[in-house]
This record gives structure tokens, sequence and C-alpha cells, in this order.
């Protein structure tokens, strides 16, 4: 076996999905952060036809879109333009920004972006990037491979993307993935895969409750009331229901008090 570097690994598994939806007549669409927008991956996606959506240095070495000749010349015709952009100076410009209303985490939101074409040799050509400025003056770059895919597509996709990362730290924070004592690689490809199964019940399982089922604010009053339940909530939730049902069977033969009941709920939320 050969060593491989995550971008190149990256780049075949993009490849790989890739081939399966060209059979049913789907663009692959790939979202990811900054470390992924590099030569060896862009490259590999560019080769299979998928287009890449991802965060953009703000000192990225971007060149403007290069003048078509006026008449057929000898030579390969240019591909990088001859003037370097400057991303800080674009967003530091006050002229240019525009008001766009996108559906970004299930709500409707307003930002603030520039978009313009521009040439990135890591993406061996032309890219399409958006600036968006949040209210505190901070602004972040983004890219896409395909140069005619609107704000609207770009930022959707960066959103949803972020929505993966929490999944990603759910599986990390609540469940332990990666702080498994084994020293058999396929002993932790099963612990991994455990955990993610585990983590798919419990969402199945909270999916239709409602949240004042899962989770009860007045325990924390310096929790926001109207915050959605998170992964840990659910969880935590299907532990009581679980001690509670295990508690409700073994007093199945006889009459449990009232205040036996109270304390035996008490102590479920202190143990969950």
């Amino acid at each position: 076996m050969t060593f491989q570097t995550k971008l190149v690994m990256a780049g075949e598994l993009v490849a790989w999905a890739a081939g399966w939806l060209k059979s049913l007549g789907r663009t692959l669409w790939v979202v990811a952060d900054g470390a992924y927008a590099k030569r060896a991956f862009l490259r590999a996606a560019a080769a299979a036809q998928v287009i890449v959506v991802s965060r953009l240095r703000k000192d990225a070495a971007l060149f403007d879109v290069p003048v078509p000749p006026k008449r057929r010349g000898r030579g390969r015709p240019r591909i990088y333009g001859k003037k370097a952009i400057s991303l800080a100076k674009r967003a530091g410009q006050p002229r240019g920004w525009q008001l766009g209303t996108f559906v970004l985490y299930g709500i409707e939101v307003t930002k603030r972006y520039k978009t313009f074409l521009a040439t990135y040799k890591p993406a061996s050509g032309l890219i399409r990037v958006v600036l968006v400025k949040e209210d505190n003056g901070d602004w972040r770059a983004y890219f896409c491979t395909q140069t005619d895919a609107t704000v609207a597509e770009i930022l959707e996709a960066v959103a949803d993307r972020s929505a993966l990362e929490q999944v990603f730290h759910d599986v990390k924070e609540v469940h332990g993935v990666g702080q498994a004592q084994t020293r058999n690689y396929w002993s932790n490809v099963a612990v991994y895969h455990l955990n993610l199964w585990l983590h798919t019940f419990i969402e199945l399982w909270a999916w239709h409750r409602p949240a004042h089922e899962l989770v009860d604010r007045q325990l924390n009053p310096w929790d926001d009331a109207d915050r959605r339940p998170s992964h840990a909530d659910k969880r935590n939730a299907l532990r009581r229901q679980c001690l509670e049902d295990e508690f409700q069977a073994g007093a199945a033969l006889g009459t449990v008090p009232r205040k036996i009941k109270s304390l035996w709920r008490r102590v479920v939320r202190l143990v969950a």
C-alpha cells in the first residue's frame, strides 16, 4: 500500500461517487472547507466533472479574467489574467455590495455580498467568487468551480455543509468517536460504525417527538427556552425513557407511592 495524502484520497472518493451519479444523469456537488481548496483535490474533482464549493483564503492568489485576443495567433490561449486580485481590497471597498435574501439553516436571512469571476491556479482556471459581509463587519470568501452558479446556490451549499459539521461534532463529543480503547484496526472500524448507528437511531426515535418531551429548559433557567433540542438533549431524553420503562416494569407487580415516583423522576434527571 502506497502512502496517499488526504487530498489524494478525497479526490479518489469524489471520482468514485461521481461515477455512480453519472449513470443516473446527475452532477455531483462537493462542499469542502478551505483545507481541501488545493490543487491535488480540485484537479481530481475537475477531471471527474465535479462542481466544488469551498472557503477561499483571504490571501488567495487570484487573477482577473484574461481578455480574449482580437485575432487568432500562435500558441495556446491565456487561462489566467495578468492583474492580481486582492480580496481584502475588494471587501474593504464600500461600493459594489448587494443585498440578497437567502434560505440558510431553514430560515430566510438577508446578506450583503459581492460576486465576480476570477482565475485561480489551484482550480486550473475560472471560478465564481462570493464575498459575504456580516453585520459586525467581518467578511468571508467562498468560491465555486461552476462559474454560472448563483449566489444562492453557493451560500445554501455552504450552509448545508455547516449542518453536517454539527453532526460530526455530535458524533465526536456526545458519542466519543475516536476515543475507543481498541488496538485492532477492524475493531476501531466496528466501534466507529456502532457509534454512527447509535446516533442515527437516537435521531429517528426523536424525529416526531415535540421539543417539550425531549428537554425541559426550566431545569436550566440560564438557557435559551426557544433553542431547539440538541442531539445530547435527545440522547438524555431516550436515557430517561429507558430508565423509566425499566422502573415501571419492575414496579408492575405492586403499587408505587406517588412520592417514590416523584423521587425516581428526579434521580433519572440527575443520571441523564
